[in-house]
């Protein structure tokens, strides 16, 4: 009675703009379908909804902020927002494609997580009359005994398992997969039974483990559960910009740091950046960029609205103008000629192909003399190559340009 009469004080935004916004932007593929999530939002019914995040790292970063915008959009709408601290399921690790994860200790889940309600405050409002919910998996996971644990494994095939590519990935490289690497989905599946939502939402690469979750909430209650996986916020490698890649755009940068690695992201990212990340119109966005307007306007754009989301436009402003001195101070021109390589390529195929030198004993000659350097850093090794995605400033004397490692 009380929850009915809470909801009743909750109006529930059911604009079909704003619906239709929330079902495509960003999204890979709703389950079970668009239109049950249309109907579900347009009910007029308050929609449980929840994201888990596995504290395994200090801070939060930008491949979270992702989810945590769209979860920011529903609770504008009036929904219910659950942020699942998953303190739990850290402890035994999401299967990687390569090898087992070690497992961390529960006092080191925790220490992981401490900041992660206060970062996540950015997007979402943990009091006033619709507040987001904090929970932590280990109340209700912690509880199981064995018996729970087999009636749970009971309602999974080991074949449905195997449907996971990072299992099938590592049969094929004949790797080992262990027994508790399959009670992970089992595990973040029941955080939804444990919850009794109606919807999750979270990164592409998350989509069989919340799949998961959808299967066992028909089987213990017979309710279907609505799916959202998210795009996932990838270089041109189609590498995660996250944690375990190296690449990560923190909650805890400074704004010169977030302008700094936002300018470094290649091209390709401009779009996928402002959808996931801003509410700028996308159309337009594509029709600047294909009209011919520098890639840099735009990359500069994009790194203002989202510093301004984490700090303030003053702050982003500020980010800017300090780049700006930095690269002026550098010595590069504004509209540096580009050239592109591939990961992996050589210095000195890399200097004849930007035509400044002519073959390997002039080039092999000008990394003695210490003339040849990568974003101020003097080259001495003959085969210095390029393993990292990104742009880079190749130098040889006066002449300069802009690498894009590909």
């Amino acid at each position: 009675m009380l929850k009915n009469f809470f909801e009743k004080k909750i109006k529930i935004n059911t604009d079909e703009k704003k619906i239709s916004e929330v079902v495509s932007r960003g999204v890979v593929k709703n389950f079970p379908s668009d239109e049950f999530l249309r109907k579900k939002l347009s009910s007029g019914v308050a929609q449980k909804i929840y994201l888990g995040i596995d504290p395994t790292g200090p801070t939060l970063h930008m491949g979270h902020a992702v989810s945590l915008k769209k979860l920011q959009a529903l609770q504008k709408m009036g929904h219910k927002i659950i942020l699942l601290i998953g303190d739990f399921t850290a402890r035994i690790g999401d299967p990687d494609k390569k090898n087992v994860r070690s497992q961390l200790s529960h006092k080191e889940v925790l220490e992981n997580s401490k900041l992660y309600k206060k970062q996540a405050e950015v997007f979402l409002n943990f009091s006033g009359k619709n507040p987001a919910s904090l929970k932590y998996n280990h109340n209700w996971l912690s509880k199981l005994n064995f018996e729970d644990v087999i009636k749970l494994c009971s309602k999974v095939t080991v074949q449905r398992m195997l449907d996971r590519d990072m299992f099938r990935k590592r049969m094929t490289e004949e790797k080992p997969i262990y027994l508790h690497e399959f009670l992970y989905p089992l595990m973040q599946g029941y955080d939804a039974v444990a919850m009794d939502v109606d919807g999750e939402i979270g990164g592409n690469d998350q989509t069989f483990n919340m799949l998961t979750g959808r299967d066992l909430m028909k089987e213990y209650s017979g309710k279907e559960k609505f799916v959202i996986p998210m795009k996932l916020l990838v270089d041109n490698s189609g590498s995660k910009m996250g944690k375990t890649t190296g690449n990560m755009l923190s909650f805890l940068d400074s704004a010169d740091e977030m302008f700094g690695k936002i300018m470094s992201w290649n091209d390709e990212m401009i779009v996928l950046g402002f959808e996931l990340l801003t509410d700028k119109n996308l159309e337009e966005i594509t029709k600047r960029l294909e009209s011919g307007e520098n890639p840099k306007n735009l990359k500069t754009e994009l790194a203002l609205e989202i510093i301004e989301i984490f700090y303030n436009k003053e702050k982003a402003q500020k980010a800017q103008k300090n780049w700006q001195a930095q690269f002026s101070e550098r010595g590069i021109p504004e509209n540096l000629e580009e050239i592109e390589i591939l990961n992996g390529e050589k210095i000195l195929e890399v200097l004849k192909k930007a035509e400044f030198i002519f073959s390997n004993k002039e080039g092999k000659r000008k990394i003695d003399e210490k003339a040849v350097q990568i974003d101020g850093e003097k080259i001495l090794d003959y085969d210095f190559s390029f393993n990292k995605n990104g742009e880079k400033i190749l130098k040889l004397g006066k002449k300069m340009k802009k690498i894009i490692i590909k």
